[in-house]
């Protein structure tokens, strides 16, 4: 609406009797629609909140859906540029910022044709919409006839994304090759020899026996099984294999993408919610390596090792008691990290989430080239958060990195911040419901390295676990921007991952593939962390003795997921609050 339009409809509802909304409500009405439109798009997410119409629906991705969905994003986004931030109060800043930085994300997505590339070397649409079968339960007829409608709409899904492949295809905009390898074993999980096992039948078998109709549904859902879904999996697959990898670039740099390095420095702001440059976060990676590394070394005189730093990392890779001999195992020694974490937390918090939580393996299917762990939120009311763990490849995952991990993935880290997150009742669930990397990231690794202040890490191998994740996490601003901004090769990066961290070169490979596939996202990490920890040590000097960890904590996580220069302005006034 044009300004003096807007302002002539304001002026009548003035003469009406009617107050016009203040800056804040707008921000609000804006945030509104923003979030209709979200769950407009997505009906897995609808159908959690309550829509029942949207159980029998997938996303639609077809090229007018799209093309729609982008010039509504950019009227809402130059509405909310229109608001004078200084009008707003505390929380209508916040507001506001999150409300741009999506509209923003959605626009410059758009824009720079990352539709095209429906998948990464982790997986990719194939995967995600997996989630409508995984851990289903169909209560009666209308439940089980409506994920029938679903599974009846997936190869329209798939020969949407498909056609959008082929366009990335004809103009330029793939994935690396070389990223691509042994990725159609993440279709092929999906292509059980007899559609009985496939994970799309499998809420049938828990259908209730005392439903009449139960037979004939479980006969219904073999059958869109056997004639809709594999054969959509199997035209992927073939698609995959015979068109797309031949057809995928040889470069491996988002620069080398049409407009690639605008867009790689518009990623590079967006995951960091910070105006740096790829020069300047790459140089702030070197001198974070370099420190980290002093740590590290310190450790292995400490432990009397009689070699280098590389033979270290070499013995770290190869002895046997620092791995697990069953998945089992693992897992186990996981959900025991994760209960001693649980313990710790009353010391560093006032406020603790209601939502628990447990530990699980990441699913088979995308687990060989899946990261080490990760946290997987509650899909809904009334459900619990998922710590999972890689058990795939076990003498690729080290016992002495867990505890830094599970610090991570699970509590003080993903966990208790996404579930205060959720709690927030009072937010609106457009923010409830976000996750910035910078943020939500910068706070796992925070998380990390405040087990050694809760005493956490039991022997020095556990604590040089820790100092190699955050040299992981250092190695990213280094590596991210190597390769997308600075030229590095694949090799590179391997090695400068290999040289400088305890990974196992299996984990290292399908980190560099990662973000290699994912640019930028990997610098929210220790950008976020660097933030948390420059905030504290602000925080401390200002306040001495007067300083309450628990209270900083609870103000960090106050306003769920934020940018980075938000998180700025709320632990500041905290501080001088605490002052006054």
């Amino acid at each position: 609406m044009k300004n003096w339009l807007l302002g002539a409809v304001l002026a009548l509802a003035g003469c009406a009797g009617l107050q016009p909304p203040s800056a804040d409500e707008r921000v609000t009405q804006l945030m509104d629609q923003a979030w209709q439109q979200r769950l407009a798009r997505s009906p897995q997410m609808a159908a959690q909140f309550g829509d029942r119409a949207a159980l029998a629906m997938l996303d639609d991705h077809s090229p007018a859906a799209l093309a729609q969905a982008y010039q509504a994003d950019l009227a809402l986004l130059a509405r909310a540029r229109q608001v004078d931030a200084a009008t707003l109060s505390e929380q209508g800043q916040v507001n506001l910022a999150i409300l741009t930085g999506i509209l923003e994300n959605r626009t410059d997505g758009y824009r720079f044709h990352e539709h095209l590339m429906p998948l990464t070397a982790e997986g990719g649409f194939h995967n995600e919409v997996a989630a409508i079968a995984t851990g289903l339960t169909l209560s009666d007829t209308w439940e089980a006839e409506a994920y029938l409608a679903r599974l009846a709409a997936l190869p329209t899904l798939f020969q949407q994304q498909i056609h959008w492949m082929r366009e990335g295809m004809r103009l330029g905009y793939t994935q690396p090759k070389v990223v691509l390898s042994g990725f159609e074993s993440s279709i092929e999980a999906y292509l059980p020899d007899n559609a009985d096992d496939s994970l799309y039948y499998r809420p049938f078998t828990t259908l209730p026996e005392t439903l009449a109709d139960t037979p004939a549904l479980r006969a219904a859902g073999l059958k869109a099984v056997r004639e809709q879904v594999l054969p959509a999996y199997r035209d992927y697959l073939a698609f995959f294999v015979n068109e797309y990898r031949p057809a995928a670039r040889t470069s491996i740099a988002a620069a080398a993408l049409p407009e690639g390095g605008e867009y790689y420095a518009n990623r590079v702001n967006h995951f960091i919610t910070l105006a740096m440059t790829p020069d300047q976060v790459h140089r702030l990676g070197l001198e974070e390596v370099a420190r980290i590394r002093t740590e590290m070394e310190s450790i292995i005189r400490a432990l009397e090792f009689d070699g280098s730093f590389a033979d270290f990392l070499a013995y770290l890779r190869t002895d046997s008691r620092f791995y697990a001999d069953t998945p089992e195992q693992l897992l186990r020694q996981a959900a025991w990290l994760a209960k001693q974490a649980d313990a710790m937390l009353p010391r560093f918090f006032g406020k603790l989430p209601r939502t628990p939580y447990g530990v699980m393996a990441v699913p088979a299917e995308i687990a060989p080239k899946y990261t080490t762990g990760r946290y997987s939120g509650p899909g809904g009311e009334h459900q619990p958060g998922y710590y999972w763990v890689n058990t795939y490849a076990l003498d690729k995952r080290p016992l002495y990195a867990l505890p830094a991990l599970t610090l991570h993935e699970a509590v003080p880290g993903h966990h208790l911040q996404i579930a205060l997150t959720r709690e927030l009742g009072e937010v609106h669930p457009l923010r409830r419901y976000h996750y910035i990397s910078a943020f939500g990231e910068g706070w796992g690794l925070y998380a990390e390295k405040l087990g050694v202040e809760g005493d956490y890490y039991e022997d020095a191998y556990a604590d040089f676990g820790r100092l190699s994740y955050e040299m992981w996490r250092a190695c990213r601003l280094v590596v991210d921007t190597g390769i997308h901004a600075k030229g590095w090769s694949r090799q590179q990066a391997i090695d400068f991952m290999a040289d400088n961290t305890a990974l196992s070169l299996h984990n290292v490979t399908t980190e560099v593939d990662r973000y290699i596939s994912w640019p930028g996202q990997a610098l929210s990490y220790k950008m976020g962390e660097l933030t948390l920890w420059r905030l504290r040590h602000e925080a401390e000097q200002a306040l001495g003795e007067r300083f309450d960890l628990r209270g900083f904590h609870d103000t960090v996580l106050a306003n769920g997921s934020v940018p980075l220069a938000q998180l700025e302005r709320q632990v500041r006034r905290w501080t001088a609050r605490q002052r006054g």
